[in-house]
């Protein structure tokens, strides 16, 4: 299933004019997230009304902080997929740029939710701000957007092993290699998209052949090795093991995400496929010899196909 990709530049097509918009970031579309475009969800179809969760693109953060390490946890692709999987009716864009960091609360509401959108409602989380300086936040939303014929409703934190879901706690999860952790915030597992890419081939050689993935904006994980799975474009669903690092038995370092993929042989490059992160197996190490790697790599490989059966 598909759903429309709408710019909230543009005017909103005359069809989707009165929906119910669930606003925030969305990095990740974690249980929180799911929570608050299920209220907008929810409230729209009670209503008869078209349900759209909108996103920022990029970041707030990386326009206010363009020298930020990657960070993301979805691409705009992966998250319009998971907002179709939730049954939205659309995906709506902000793009956040000089222009829109400087349009005031009132701005915000008034000229872009309202006039050029059409929105009937919004739904947040309880602490979602906009505006120029964070000016405006839910109360804002209550006061000024009711005058303005704009109804809102803001959902408050999910709670999971006694703790808030955020994004930020996923990429902390990550970043220890904690991919069990992650996968309960997400509700599936943290997984990387990308265009496999002609790489050294050094490891068809010892008979380990993988494809070479860019990581692109993408949260780095721990560096190591992983158990991973992945879906290739005609549906076929396939187990592996995979490093992700700098690769420091070869030179030069390089930072990439190979996959290699059991009982399975074909040319993926020029491909787009995603790879999911399961279980995190040692980190990176630097190997005497190709025979020393070998080894080891027959041993992770045979942990990952236990832990993946």
């Amino acid at each position: 299933m598909t759903i429309p990709r709408l710019l909230a530049s543009d005017p909103m097509p005359d069809p989707l004019r009165g929906a119910i918009i669930a606003l925030g970031n969305f990095d990740g579309f974690h249980l929180g997230h799911q929570a608050v475009a299920g209220e907008a969800i929810a409230w729209a179809r009670a209503e008869g009304r078209p349900a759209i969760v909108a996103t920022f693109d990029p970041h707030p953060v990386r326009f206010f902080k363009p020298d930020a390490a990657p960070f993301r946890l979805t691409t705009l692709d992966q998250r319009q997929e998971l907002f179709a999987a939730a049954e939205a009716d659309a995906m709506l864009v902000f793009a956040f740029d000089a222009e829109l960091a400087s349009t005031t609360a009132e701005d915000f509401m008034a000229k872009l939710l309202v006039e050029r959108l059409g929105a009937a409602g919004v739904v947040t989380g309880e602490d979602f701000t906009f505006g120029k300086g964070r000016g405006g936040n839910i109360e804002l939303l209550k006061t000024r957007g009711a005058e303005l014929g704009l109804s809102s409703r803001a959902v408050g934190p999910v709670m999971l092993d006694g703790e808030v879901v955020s994004s930020s706690r996923i990429r902390e999860a990550l970043k220890t290699g904690d991919c069990e952790t992650a996968t309960r915030l997400l509700t599936r597992p943290f997984a990387i998209r990308g265009v496999v890419q002609h790489g050294d081939k050094v490891g068809r050689t010892i008979g380990f052949p993988t494809a070479n993935l860019p990581l692109g904006n993408y949260l780095r994980p721990h560096y190591g090795i992983y158990a991973v799975s992945s879906q290739l474009a005609d549906g076929t669903r396939l187990h592996g093991a995979a490093n992700l690092g700098i690769r420091p038995s070869f030179d030069p370092p390089k930072e990439l995400l190979e996959p290699h993929f059991f009982d399975w042989s074909g040319d993926l490059y020029g491909q787009e496929i995603e790879v999911a992160f399961h279980h995190f197996l040692r980190p990176e190490a630097k190997f005497d010899s190709l025979d020393a790697l070998t080894q080891q790599m027959l041993v992770d490989c045979d942990q990952a196909r236990k832990l993946l059966a």
